[in-house]
């Protein structure tokens, strides 16, 4: 797993505006910039140059329209959301690890929709979910992530026949399944590191946000 600072392409999407220092930092970082048509006017106000804008355009104003008119990526797919098609013309077009923010707060069913796009294509790229309160890591086999003592950490299984062992965690499990997201919410590190252990399925692995060290 790329530490947090080794993400060539950053995703902005619409939800709450970026605020903490860790998503600003890969949005200021970033080699390829893709902006969610409707969130352009936040990456503006940061004084931010988009690669791209995507989307269908239901969302942007005139001004930035035209503003922005040689980096539009019309997509009318009316199937799937603007970030989708972001990520989908990510792994198109470039090469490398993935940072998407701005995709939570605002509205609950917008949020929850962005973050299972991390588990659809997981399996095809590395990627991770940054908000301005934790990290988003999917994962389809045993995964070590740093933490921080005391740091909160929730583990979500897609996959109830999957057998998860965690180490280094306050409440350990040893190959137990999951079958309903809260079981494995509100957990705590004990250390610099911990593991979640497991040999098939998918596992979403969210890690309270801390101030850096």
């Amino acid at each position: 797993m790329k530490i947090l600072t080794d993400y060539p392409i950053v995703i902005l999407a619409n939800g709450e505006t970026p605020t903490h220092e860790l998503p600003l930092r890969l949005l200021r970082d970033a080699e390829h910039l893709i902006c969610c048509d409707g969130a352009i006017d936040k990456l503006a106000a940061l004084h931010l140059q988009p690669s791209v804008v995507i989307g269908d355009f239901d969302s942007i104003s005139a001004e930035n329209r035209a503003r922005y008119r040689s980096l539009l990526v019309e997509d009318k797919d009316v199937e799937i959301c603007d970030l989708h098609k972001a990520i989908r013309y990510a792994i198109q077009h470039y090469e490398g690890a993935i940072a998407i923010v701005g995709a939570t707060g605002l509205r609950e069913d917008h949020a929850l929709s962005n973050i299972s796009l991390l588990m659809t294509y997981a399996p095809q790229r590395e990627m991770v979910m940054v908000t301005n309160y934790g990290v988003f890591y999917p994962a389809c086999q045993t995964i070590t992530l740093p933490s921080q003592p005391g740091q909160q950490v929730s583990i979500f299984s897609f996959t109830p026949e999957t057998k998860l062992t965690f180490h280094n965690l306050r409440y350990p499990v040893s190959r137990r399944s999951f079958h309903h997201f809260w079981e494995g919410a509100l957990n705590e590190a004990l250390g610099e590191e911990f593991t979640v252990e497991f040999e098939k399925g998918e596992v979403l692995v969210f890690v309270e946000m801390r101030e850096e060290r």
